[in-house]
């Protein structure tokens, strides 16, 4: 079967993987509305091409954190990548690493750090933390992502507890046995009483600089007034998210939480955005509203599903070209010419 777009690798994945991952992977709380809703509001923006462009030369990549990257696609940060394809997040950083884009390596891996280090060394890596009760446990976490060469610290701000994902509760859902939570084994095994820490608050930003050096990147956010609070916080960069849909049903698309947040932080902070992203054009509709750089997240182990590393890589490739194109046809030539002007929301 050829793999045009992403789509097909969702069909590949649904129909190979065991019910039970794919329940987990495509799992969104309650009704499921908010994780069908960040694909739907892409199809209600519309573009407004520009025409005679010199479109001959085409510059796609940027930079995020001063860092560049081939385009502006990174992978976000997702659990159990074992699940997936045995090799789990090493295949997904070496994919990444090949892609020359940004990985988010999740504390819910099924790799160490140290593992997903030694699998694509001098790769772009951030790490994403979630703090837990064993606030020593999320220390050394810290300390060891900084000391193997990740370069940013992405706080989830969506998680104090987790949602309720009908299929999961359905299924009884946990690892195998063979897979493990790798970088928590050693601290705690996890237990019924949810490990998460549901007191956290923006004074724990304060907490985490003083641990770390790397820059902080908050996870989460979907309101003007959380924007300005991460921004008074002293984050250096904000993912627009409501994890995948998997958290409080009926919030914000993504897409349309982007406008509010890029507007209230004023360029202070880069932006960025996940959930939705099924296409190239959506990628430079998510530029266009103001975010740097978008990150996928199913999409991603749908790749891994289909061919491991080399099915990520081809997920990324489809986007890369998809998105290369869409500018092309809307008259941008380099990344820095996209802007607002380029899409209206539809009447519909």
């Amino acid at each position: 079967m050829a793999m045009v777009c992403l789509s097909d690798f969702e069909a590949y994945a649904k129909k190979y993987l065991p019910k039970i991952a794919w329940d987990y992977f495509a799992a969104g709380a309650d009704d499921c509305t908010t994780r069908d809703e960040n694909i739907l509001a892409y199809k209600r923006i519309r573009f407004r091409p520009r025409m005679l462009r010199n479109v001959s030369v085409m510059d796609i990549r940027t930079k995020i954190l001063g860092m560049e990257i081939s385009f502006p696609v990174g992978i976000a940060p997702t659990g159990f990548h074992q699940l997936a394809w045995p090799d789990g997040e090493k295949s997904t950083a070496r994919a990444a690493r090949a892609m020359n884009t940004c990985y988010i390596a999740s504390t819910y891996s099924t790799c160490t750090l140290e593992e997903i280090s030694a699998a694509a060394p001098g790769g772009l890596r951030w790490f994403q933390l979630y703090v837990h009760r064993n606030r020593a446990a999320s220390q050394q976490l810290v300390q060891r992502a900084e000391a193997l060469g990740f370069q940013g610290l992405v706080l989830t701000a969506d998680l104090p507890y987790t949602g309720k994902r009908r299929d999961d509760v359905r299924n009884g859902f946990r690892l195998p046995p063979h897979m493990k939570l790798k970088n928590l084994e050693q601290a705690f095994e996890v237990c019924k009483m949810s490990p998460l820490d549901p007191s956290v608050t923006w004074n724990d930003i304060y907490w985490l600089r003083s641990l770390t050096r790397l820059p902080i990147i908050i996870k989460g956010i979907l309101t003007r007034e959380d924007a300005e609070l991460a921004v008074r916080h002293g984050v250096q960069g904000i993912i627009v998210s409501n994890h995948g849909g998997r958290q409080l049903d009926e919030g914000p698309a993504t897409i349309d939480a982007l406008v509010e947040v890029v507007e209230a932080v004023r360029g202070r902070v880069e932006v960025y955005v996940d959930g939705g992203i099924r296409k190239g054009s959506d990628v430079l509709k998510a530029l266009a509203l103001g975010a740097k750089c978008v990150f996928i997240g199913r999409p991603a182990l749908w790749g891994l599903a289909y061919k491991g590393e080399e099915g990520l890589q081809d997920v990324l490739r489809i986007l890369q070209d998809e998105f290369r194109l869409s500018m092309a046809l809307a008259g941008c030539a380099s990344v820095s010419e996209i802007g607002q002007h380029l899409v209206q929301f539809s009447k519909l």
